[in-house]
């Protein structure tokens, strides 16, 4: 069953200095805490706090060319989660067909701020949220993940400047 949500705030993990996108249950009390990279979090607290670039962000050039082609966004669907890795989907209608897209959920979530669209969660993440393992190993462990982690882990809270809850 699917949980109606809303993009609560945003935040950092204190262990890892990850930053953390909230989702909150709108007819509940239910939350759910999803690790997203630096550049996403960037995306979404600027939504959020209504800040306009001089150029389009990724998330609104998306959004342009969505207009463009008469694509509406009905809504995301955050609907899995597998090996401390959560899932989304873009459900969205064109010319009368119905499509789905695969989708990072910050992703998603930084496209419904931009577009209105509905979030919605399945409750099974909710319930395998409860269940991550906060020590789990990186996944990608070539040379070039590794270079990624360091600079991931060098971050500091002061990088992410106002957007810290």
């Amino acid at each position: 069953m699917l949980k109606p949500m809303t993009i609560s705030g945003l935040t950092v993990d204190p262990l890892t200095n990850s930053p953390i996108v909230i989702l909150k249950e709108i007819d509940g009390e239910k939350t759910l805490p999803i690790w997203i990279g630096l550049l996403e979090a960037t995306a979404i607290a600027s939504e959020l706090e209504g800040i306009q670039f001089s150029r389009p962000m990724t998330h609104d050039l998306l959004k342009n060319i969505l207009d463009l082609v008469d694509a509406k966004v009905g809504k995301i669907e955050v609907c899995d989660l597998k090996n401390n890795t959560y899932y989304a989907l873009i459900h969205f209608t064109h010319k009368g067909k119905d499509i789905t897209l695969d989708a990072r959920p910050s992703d998603a979530l930084a496209l419904s701020l931009r577009v209105d669209a509905p979030v919605f969660v399945d409750e099974k993440v909710i319930e395998k949220s409860k269940q991550i393992d906060l020590r789990a190993e990186p996944e990608d462990k070539s040379e070039q993940g590794k270079k990624w982690q360091e600079i991931l882990e060098s971050l500091n809270l002061e990088d992410f400047g106002k957007y810290k809850m």
